[in-house]
């Protein structure tokens, strides 16, 4: 058997792995449990997402990657590795060629700690792409013209904000604002207003379920259990869609705030292409409740979700792993 080629979304919450003439092949939390004793993994992905919050003393479930970028680097390479043998790419005789994701402004040493965990998992030549680049080219527009496309690519750790032209980025952004202040931001306020101290899945939970961004367009209620911070006793309350909103305001205008940072960096003739077109939004985070309505309100252009949000960088590798030869001769490691 031969090597294939392999593209992979290293993301904070998720990591996606495309294989050339396969499609996308794993989708699974960048989750590891550790064995702080022995230091060894014992589940990876799904399985360590499943331990979050609820792992005995010597056990710890960690995201080895923080912000976009790999914040343990056993433990992501550990993963990696986890992962690749799980795809099975690797051939008898070759090993697979790797095009990795990256936030547009990612330091050289946090670009080299990538490439040596890729290397270590047995790769043949790593590749190392912007991640708005890929995530435009996954939601299907035609960055190779010379008009402008913008995308804003929200993701768990990082968000990149982008407008492209000619295959390239004309004016960017990377800010640390994403899906997990999204729920760290519902945590804060559960404990605050409720006196109630919630789990990292039951944040993400009212996220999915209730919360929204833009007033008036969601109304549901959840039903929620956790620990009372006064009688530490299990407590059940009920939380609403309009004050979920209310908590997440303030992350998210951040995130409108850096788009629109963008914009007004924007050469005259792209913001007029961009007027056409509109804005793309990808990664996880698109499908927060109400973000389009919003940022179509706050930039005053048409705003739209990419077709499969979580796994448009993804695609993206898969469209650029078509090309690449191409690549190669300009990213060869």
């Amino acid at each position: 058997m031969f090597s294939r080629d392999v593209g992979i979304d290293l993301g904070t919450a998720n990591v996606l792995i495309y294989v050339k003439g396969k499609g996308i092949v794993l989708n699974e939390p960048s989750v590891v449990a550790i064995d702080t004793n022995t230091g060894k993994a014992l589940a990876v992905g799904e399985e360590a997402f499943k331990m979050v919050g609820r792992t005995p003393g010597n056990i710890v479930a960690i995201r080895p990657m923080k912000d976009g970028v790999i914040a343990d680097f056993e433990v992501t390479e550990q993963m990696l590795k986890h992962f690749i043998d799980k795809i099975q790419v690797k051939g008898v005789f070759a090993k697979p060629r790797i095009l990795i994701c990256t936030p547009t402004n990612i330091t050289s040493v946090e670009q080299k700690a990538i490439r040596q965990a890729a290397q270590k998992c047995g790769a043949k030549h790593i590749f190392l792409e912007e991640e708005p680049k890929v995530a435009a080219i996954g939601a299907g527009m035609d960055i190779f013209q010379p008009s402008g496309n913008m995308v804003v690519d929200i993701g768990g750790g990082t968000t990149d904000v982008a407008v492209l032209s000619m295959g390239d980025i004309v004016t960017s952004a990377s800010i640390k604002m994403a899906g997990d202040k999204f729920d760290s931001e519902i945590l804060n306020y559960i404990k605050k207003e409720y006196k109630l101290l919630i789990g990292e899945r039951t944040s993400e939970n009212i996220k999915k379920q209730v919360a929204t961004v833009f007033p008036g367009s969601r109304n549901e209620e959840l039903e929620i259990r956790g620990r009372d911070m006064v009688s530490g006793l299990p407590r059940t309350v009920t939380v609403r869609s309009e004050e979920i909103m209310d908590a997440l305001m303030e992350p998210v205008m951040t995130i409108v705030h850096a788009a629109k940072s963008v914009l007004e960096k924007t050469p005259p003739e792209l913001s007029a292409d961009i007027i056409d077109r509109g804005i793309m939004l990808t990664g996880g985070g698109a499908l927060l409740h109400g973000i389009d309505q919003l940022f179509a309100q706050e930039l005053k252009v048409p705003v739209f979700i990419a077709e499969d949000p979580m796994g448009a960088v993804a695609r993206g590798t898969g469209l650029m792993l078509e090309h690449m030869d191409k690549i190669a001769r300009r990213k060869v490691l």
